[in-house]
């Protein structure tokens, strides 16, 4: 029998009290305040521009833009929200079901690159629980996604895990895989710390593309031919598959409900993760919602 430890809370939950943090964005480069605030139940997390008569955008993959080399919202009156995994990735793992998201630009603040210092935002706002179940997307069937040798699936699992893989043809990185169940614990000691990278030998191509005008050595890794520039080097020897896999968690996220299912990623992407995610909503036989009693059961079968 499972230990039901795994799912921590039956419950949903808000943070306790606002907090705030501010920053840069990562690839427009500017300033951004950013603040979350408890929501009620079933609200879901929903962001807000505060700079554009207080709009609200669901975090939800019903709004989903832009899908290139950030997760980007987009309002039906055309206004955008920029680089959304990170705290997304933070907010699903460490099971915060409701949140308002108020921010002052257009995209989130990138901090050191991390989903670490939303962590610890997190733990500095604590967490309130409230009276209704929390509901989980069980998968019953696999799902799965392909093209270009690269494969995004999801397979039925009595617990929310990540099998990761990624090759790059970098000495310093090569080939990368990962294999984690996913709890707020594990989740902060071995996703949150990995930070977002890059390779010297690309920087000008992005640039080129209106990209990472925002981006440094204080908050990216950077990879030249042959070593780490950064001159704290890496935090984990396989950071980049550390990383990839807190992208794919915030896109995942935008289902809007914990998952009970094995993701399996193999060079996927944010167009791949976000063409995942329509397919499950596509198709309500690949699922089942159920909140925690019935979840409960089938951890224990």
């Amino acid at each position: 029998m499972l230990c039901l430890k795994l799912l921590h809370m039956n419950f949903e939950t808000t943070v306790a009290r606002p907090v705030e943090i501010e920053g840069i964005g990562l690839h427009h480069g500017a300033p951004v305040k950013l603040r979350i605030r408890p929501a009620p139940p079933a609200t879901g997390i929903v962001f807000i521009r505060t700079d554009l008569e207080n709009t609200r955008i669901p975090a939800s993959w019903e709004y989903v833009e832009r899908v290139s080399y950030a997760t980007s919202l987009m309002h039906p009156k055309g206004i955008f929200i920029s680089t959304t995994e990170h705290l997304m990735s933070v907010l699903y793992s460490m099971q915060i079901d409701n949140a308002f998201i108020e921010l002052d630009n257009l995209e989130l603040p990138i901090l050191d690159g991390s989903g670490l210092p939303f962590v610890r935002l997190i733990e500095q706002a604590g967490r309130k629980e409230s009276r209704r179940l929390r509901r989980y997307m069980r998968i019953v069937k696999e799902v799965k996604v392909e093209a270009n040798g690269k494969s995004v699936s999801i397979l039925p699992a009595d617990r929310f895990q990540l099998r990761c893989r990624n090759v790059f043809n970098h000495p310093l990185v090569g080939e990368q895989n990962l294999q984690i169940n996913i709890t707020p614990a594990s989740y902060a000691r071995e996703i949150a710390p990995a930070r977002t990278f890059g390779f010297e030998y690309e920087l000008d191509q992005m640039r080129d593309m209106g990209l990472i005008r925002g981006a440094s050595l204080e908050n990216a890794v950077c990879f030249s031919r042959d070593s780490v520039v950064n001159p704290g080097g890496l935090r984990f020897s396989d950071e980049c598959c550390r990383h990839k896999a807190l992208d794919l968690i915030g896109d995942l996220a935008l289902i809007g409900l914990q998952i009970l299912g094995c993701v399996v990623a193999e060079k996927a992407g944010h167009a791949m993760h976000v063409a995942l995610v329509n397919q499950i909503m596509s198709d309500p036989s690949l699922y089942e919602i159920v909140t925690f009693p019935r979840a409960k059961r089938a951890l224990a079968s």
